[in-house]
């Protein structure tokens, strides 16, 4: 079994709190597990200091019980929700989110989280814990946020080893599900009101970007012969291209660029916005390396 294949199967985690967002990330990663033949582990955070403060009463320990329990309750109602179909575990763990999601991540084949949460993931919000997230983990991680779709998977490609990953996911994505694969490639992003524009022969720019798309996708077409693959090139900003592709899709694929000795730790603009904007799941893919 090679790599891809292994992380195909390897166990999904879901961050869990209490919230309907994360309620909803709990069952769109028991449908995830169903297509790749797979178990759930949902999994919360608790927090507590053990450390006693001026006008303590001593109650501490039935607080802490409390929260306990409540955090038990929150990770047994996002299983029960998530249905039967498919092996669901449940932990809770003492600890903050993204430390330890990303720990999970170096294990699991997919994290998924909502786009809200409250509770042990208080700051789980798009902008913050899930950019973080997204940013450090070392497999793929997919925000569920949006209207659910049976619509296509949109990948976009820029033809960096970032968006050679994205793409691997996407195609895996899209024939699983036996749906369509949009794949969007943005070949200029900035503005093109320059002095020197009307120099610029814009069709046969697009031209080559064609080709250049076209062979960026040839080997994987071949790996997925059954998959529909609809081209898109357009001149615009990537992340409103794709933004404006998810509309009907039922995930967006984008990659994940780290920089210099940060990487993994700066989550790519284009990735961001598409986060806080998309109105589908998002799925943020980390180019693989070897350390």
């Amino acid at each position: 079994m090679d790599a891809s294949q292994m992380g195909r199967h390897a166990l999904i985690v879901v961050g869990v709190d209490g919230s309907s967002s994360a309620i909803e990330a709990a069952r769109w990663a028991a449908q995830e597990a169903a297509l790749r033949g797979t178990s759930v582990r949902l999994i919360s955070a608790f927090g507590w200091s053990g450390a006693k403060h001026v006008g303590d009463l001593g109650l501490g320990g039935q607080y802490r019980e409390a929260m306990l329990e409540s955090t038990r309750e929150a990770v047994s109602a996002a299983a029960s929700a998530a249905g039967g179909g498919v092996e669901i575990s449940e932990r809770v763990v003492d600890g903050f989110p993204v430390p330890i999601l990303v720990s999970e991540s170096r294990r699991a084949g997919l994290i998924v989280i909502g786009d809200r949460g409250l509770g042990g993931f208080t700051s789980l919000l798009v902008g913050s814990v899930a950019i973080g997230l997204a940013a450090r983990a070392e497999c793929p991680v997919v925000v569920v946020r949006g209207e659910r779709s049976a619509g296509p998977v949109v990948v976009g490609i820029d033809g960096s080893p970032v968006s050679e990953a994205a793409l691997e996911f996407a195609f895996e994505a899209a024939d699983a599900r036996a749906v369509p694969l949009i794949a969007v490639h943005v070949w200029s992003d900035r503005a093109l009101e320059t002095a020197a524009a009307f120099m610029v022969d814009w069709d046969a720019v697009e031209a080559e970007e064609n080709r250049l798309l076209a062979e960026r996708l040839a080997g994987w077409g071949e790996k997925y012969p059954d998959v529909v693959v609809r081209r898109v090139v357009v001149r615009d900003r990537p992340a409103h291209a794709l933004i404006e592709h998810a509309t009907g899709a039922q995930l967006v694929v984008v990659g994940s660029h780290g920089r210099g000795s940060a990487a993994g730790l700066v989550l790519g603009s284009v990735s961001h916005a598409v986060l806080h904007h998309s109105p589908c799941p998002v799925a943020v893919v980390r180019a693989r390396t070897d350390n």
